[in-house]
């Protein structure tokens, strides 16, 4: 598979490439906006193209933009040092199919990658279904995993939240299951004047974020298989107190 590699920055493409070269993909480099999208011109369809998002010249979102104009389908990897919602907004409005952070791991580099490309629509032409949970929903962190909640699974507490945690690249499973302390909902309700049942939407969105919080942080899922949605922020409590009750 062929990979393009668009960033000012010499050594951050050099580890790129080589990292990704060591996986087996065919990796091109190019030093800026403008060059990228020569490169593009020149050497016809990539199947993923890893883009920094601050560069002189053009910044990573008018590349995008344009690489959107010319290869609507493209499967674009946006990297970034400054991550932030009106970043994220804009890039997925512009058809960024991922993020990665700097810095980075080699591990996540390739994971990244791997799920980017394994997850675009242009690779799922006559590919066997993936697994998913209700409605086909499902998170994907940058670092390769799939977190798909169990609708199936009967947890053993009513304020447990199961997930399937897989990994992209080879295809391993495991199961998760948050619990949802009694604690925090009492937080909730006592600051809120509302208490949102520890099985409903609220508290299984915050289980959702408690495990792709972890896969991110440690590559990998909690060894005995159990989190704890101990506690939530100020922010969270701000939109607890307008949830809709479930």
């Amino acid at each position: 598979m062929r990979l393009l590699i668009i960033d000012d920055e010499p050594h951050i493409r050099q580890m790129m490439r080589f990292t990704l070269e060591t996986s087996g993909y065919q990796v091109d480099e190019a030093g800026d906006g403008e060059a990228g999208l020569a490169r593009l011109g020149a050497d016809g369809e990539y199947d993923a193209i890893i883009l920094d998002q601050k560069m002189p010249g053009l910044d990573g979102l008018q590349t995008l933009r344009r690489i959107r104009e010319r290869t609507p389908d493209a499967c674009v990897l946006m990297v970034t040092a400054y991550a932030s919602i009106e970043l994220a907004v804009n890039a997925m409005k512009f058809g960024a199919s991922d993020f990665l952070r700097k810095p980075m791991t080699p591990e996540m580099l390739r994971g990244a990658v791997a799920a980017a490309i394994a997850l675009h629509p242009a690779q799922q032409r006559g590919a066997a279904p993936r697994p998913h949970g209700p409605a086909g929903i499902f998170i994907q962190t940058l670092n390769g995993f799939q977190i798909v909640p169990v609708s199936s699974a009967v947890p053993p507490s009513a304020a447990d939240h199961a997930f399937k945690v897989r990994h992209i690249a080879d295809g391993l499973e495991s199961t998760v299951v948050v619990t949802i302390d009694p604690g925090a909902v009492d937080r909730v309700a006592r600051l809120t004047q509302r208490r949102l049942e520890p099985r409903g939407a609220f508290w299984r969105v915050q289980a959702e974020r408690l495990v792709s919080a972890y896969v991110w942080t440690e590559g990998k899922p909690p060894p005995d298989g159990r989190l704890t949605v101990a506690d939530i922020s100020r922010e969270d409590l701000d939109i607890a107190a307008r949830w809709e009750q479930d």
